[in-house]
């Protein structure tokens, strides 16, 4: 296949992609959800089971990418992944890693844009899951802390959104908070992807020529031990936090050439 059939082919199955997951997710919103309230009455039963729907619905959406040759993936250290309770933040290249990670995280909870929870083809399954919206202002923390003692796994792009390819990467303060106020080891995770594909700001016809090969690195535990000492406010140690997941984020995406 020649590099130019191989691209409008990777056009069209991403069109099927993109369909696929707009299509299942109002199938979900309209008949699947519907359904287990009736069935399941208890609100943290039914978000439970929603959460494992959402984790094996992905896990099909990426064998579907990867079958239709949108994608290649690997992941190292994924038995890292297979924990409860864990604080799981990862650098944020593609508007698919958050599939890739769910698919890979049982009982994830997410931190969510409110614009996801309006959306007809996302909001069913958001709100369904118990997912936290990120426009709860000084409530936030308290819900992620609440999720972690719940034993949930919270997935965290501490970016905010899409990593822009050009300029530094800048990390926001909320994870690192999450992990010094509930004492909370992070789990930091880094996603390269080569050639870049679904960027901010990138159309989803506007495929590389050639298919995208996603690495997905599963570090060790950070712990904030190491920044909380004796007469540094939680201020400070946030930042210090902060700025050292940034190192690290920043230093690993260069050493996979991202």
């Amino acid at each position: 296949m020649t590099e130019s059939v191989g691209r409008a082919w990777r056009i069209c199955a991403t069109g099927i992609c993109f369909a696929c997951f707009g299509i299942g997710g109002l199938l979900l919103r309209l008949i699947v959800f519907p359904v287990l309230a009736c069935v399941l009455r208890a609100e943290q039963s039914r978000e439970r089971f929603c959460k494992d729907l959402i984790h094996f619905a992905f896990r099909g959406f990426v064998l579907l990418m990867c079958g239709l040759g949108v994608i290649r993936y690997e992941v190292r250290n994924a038995e890292r992944l297979r924990r409860h309770g864990l604080l799981v933040v990862a650098n944020h290249p593609s508007l698919i890693d958050v599939v890739l990670l769910i698919s890979l995280v049982r009982q994830a909870d997410c931190v969510v844009k409110a614009a996801l929870l309006r959306n007809p083809f996302t909001r069913g399954p958001l709100r369904s899951a118990g997912y936290i919206c990120n426009d709860t202002g000084a409530d936030l923390i308290d819900d992620c802390l609440a999720s972690l003692r719940a034993g949930n796994n919270l997935v965290i792009f501490p970016e905010g959104t899409r990593t822009p390819l050009k300029g530094p990467l800048q990390l926001r303060r909320g994870a690192a908070n999450i992990a010094v106020r509930g004492r909370r080891a992070l789990t930091p995770v880094t996603i390269r992807c080569e050639p870049p594909t679904l960027t901010k700001g990138e159309k989803w016809y506007q495929v590389p020529r050639r298919r995208p090969h996603i690495t997905i690195d599963v570090h060790e535990d950070v712990s904030p031990d190491a920044w909380i000492k004796p007469g540094i406010d939680d201020t400070r140690t946030v930042r210090q936090l902060t700025h050292s997941l940034s190192e690290l984020f920043s230093r690993e995406t260069r050493r996979g050439g991202a």
